[in-house]
């Protein structure tokens, strides 16, 4: 292992693929303004911390072309591009953003073959190297049946146009759906300290060498939580996002990170956090917020 895969949390490869990436990636979200919409207040300062990410080791990019929305996508192959030979760009397809800039699935043939042709054009590619599906409400599955537009990406797969596939905001059972249309290697749901409903899920996947990448490493905790963690993570000298990064990373060796910034400083946080290693008295600690919250949501 080279130094910066030591220092960003060690290395993982999506299966079937020649894919590997340090577990500690970007997500480039934040390079849009506010709301993820319209252009960010300084577009230098964003090409910047990109080229400063890959300079550091990160080789995994998540982004979307409805961030913006063209926005990031644009930013990227701005900074980047000719891209590193071992930079994997992650997309997602499935939303649209409207003019007030609310979020509206897009799910239809015609919107995912033009969003992965957006995606191409936009990021200067031939080929996506994974496009992600993203379906269900904003942080959690609806259980509908995405054996249609799964389909419809396994058929630009075909083409030649994506050359792997992974999922958003599913369920396990939506997973078993798809698996004899096309190879999955990622999912990427809602997960964090104490939010921990894919627990299970995530061992399933571990076993498959499937990969698990979680958004909202600090979305949606209890002001009790939030002090929880506030407090283990000034025990430990980190600060709260560091905390709740190096928790992830320690989880499970198929967990890989996205944490996004748009701030030098912010990056610099971000990565060092997957050098953290965390004791088992903070562990434990931390479990117990999991574990009160799903007390808390049984008796409500």
């Amino acid at each position: 292992m080279d130094s910066s895969q030591s220092l960003l949390g060690g290395a993982f490869t999506f299966p079937g693929t020649p894919y590997s990436v340090r577990r500690m990636g970007y997500g480039a979200m934040q390079l849009a303004g506010p709301g993820v919409f319209g252009p960010p207040r300084d577009r230098a300062g964003c090409v910047a911390v990109l080229r400063e990410a890959i300079a550091r080791g990160v080789n995994h990019i998540d982004t979307s072309d409805f961030y913006g929305p063209h926005v990031t996508n644009e930013i990227i192959r701005e900074a980047l591009h000719p891209y590193p030979e071992d930079l994997v760009l992650v997309t997602k397809v499935g939303v649209l953003r409207g003019g007030d800039a609310s979020w509206k699935p897009a799910l239809r043939p015609e919107d995912l073959r033009r969003a992965v042709h957006d995606n191409l054009g936009r990021l200067g590619l031939e080929a996506l190297p994974v496009v992600n599906l993203r379906v269900g409400g904003l942080a959690a599955p609806d259980h509908s049946s995405i054996a249609e537009p799964f389909g419809v990406l396994a058929d630009l797969q075909k083409e030649g146009l994506i050359r792997h596939l992974g999922l958003s905001n599913v369920s396990p059972v939506q997973l078993a759906e798809v698996r004899g249309i096309a190879p999955v290697v990622c999912i990427q749901n809602f997960y964090n300290i104490a939010h921990r409903a894919d627990d299970a899920f995530i061992d399933d996947l571990t076993g498959q060498g499937i990969a698990y990448v979680p958004f909202f490493p600090l979305g949606g905790f209890s002001p009790l939580q939030s002090r929880t963690l506030s407090d283990v993570a000034s025990w430990l000298g980190l600060t709260s996002r560091q905390l709740a990064l190096a928790w992830l990373l320690q989880q499970s060796p198929n967990i890989l990170l996205i944490p996004g910034t748009s701030s030098l400083a912010h990056l610099t946080e971000n990565l060092a956090a997957a050098g953290a290693v965390l004791p088992p008295a903070a562990v434990a600690e931390l479990d117990q917020v999991a574990q009160d919250a799903g007390r808390a949501d049984s008796t409500s």
